[in-house]
């Protein structure tokens, strides 16, 4: 009786650990995502800002024939602002701006922004065991927002507060393009999941302020925007009903 027990055992065990996941199988499924990105400004832009990074989260629903939907916001910070001769005119001789005490402030530049937006694109599955991962194309419309951020540490140089700082911080936004190319990696553990590639943006902006207080003018000018970057993302799709096949 012990013999035939032992040898059923050893054939169940034999038949279980011989059980694989060979597929998984495309499905409908709602992802969350976020994300980080180095980016190089062009056109407009680069005449204001260096290179700069974002962070970001957003959300798709992706169908079983691999079509995105979805949405995402992106926030842009810096430490290279070029147009930094605006505060010139607060300066005393030795280059210094003195608070309300008389003592010299400390105040920084630094680039402020984000993207908000909506998307649309496609996975382009590359492996036959991920058919949920591949080639992703996406493209959408949202709107661009950046300016120059006018940091008083102590806030005491009452020169660059309130309203003060807005006639100088260059505050600009518009509609805008974005357009991503890369890679997607669904598997089937739902925290192993990840994004990467090339991502290109350009808004048409304009000043929005009602006029520069260093230049006592107002710019109306049309500018064009663009920002080039890499951007990396960690994504946890919602497994739920998703299925798999299973051959033994």
């Amino acid at each position: 009786m012990n013999r035939y027990l032992f040898t059923l055992l050893i054939l169940l065990s034999s038949w279980t650990f011989s059980a694989q996941v060979v597929i998984n199988k495309a499905e409908n499924f709602p992802v969350f995502h976020i994300n980080f990105a180095g980016q190089l400004p062009a056109m407009t832009l680069s005449e204001r800002f260096g290179e700069n990074a974002s962070v970001g989260a957003g959300y798709f629903y992706k169908t079983k024939s691999g079509w995105l939907w979805g949405a995402d916001f992106q926030y842009l910070f810096g430490n290279d602002v070029k147009e930094d001769s605006i505060l010139d005119q607060l300066r005393s001789s030795n280059g210094e701006i003195l608070n309300e005490y008389g003592e010299y402030a400390t105040i920084l530049l630094t680039e402020s922004g984000y993207w908000v937006g909506l998307k649309t694109g496609k996975i382009f599955p590359i492996m036959k065991n991920y058919p949920n991962s591949g080639i992703m194309v996406t493209a959408g419309i949202g709107f661009l927002e950046h300016k120059i951020w006018i940091q008083n540490q102590s806030n005491n140089a009452p020169q660059v507060l309130g309203d003060y700082k807005k006639g100088y911080d260059r505050l600009s936004n518009g509609v805008g393009t974005q357009l991503f190319l890369g890679y997607v990696h669904v598997g089937k553990k739902q925290y192993a999941n990840f994004f990467a590639g090339f991502e290109f943006t350009q808004a048409w902006t304009q000043n929005r302020r009602t006029i520069n207080l260093d230049t006592r003018l107002q710019d109306t000018s049309q500018r064009i925007d663009q920002l080039w970057g890499f951007r990396f993302g960690w994504i946890v799709p919602i497994y739920r009903n998703v299925s798999s096949d299973y051959y033994y």
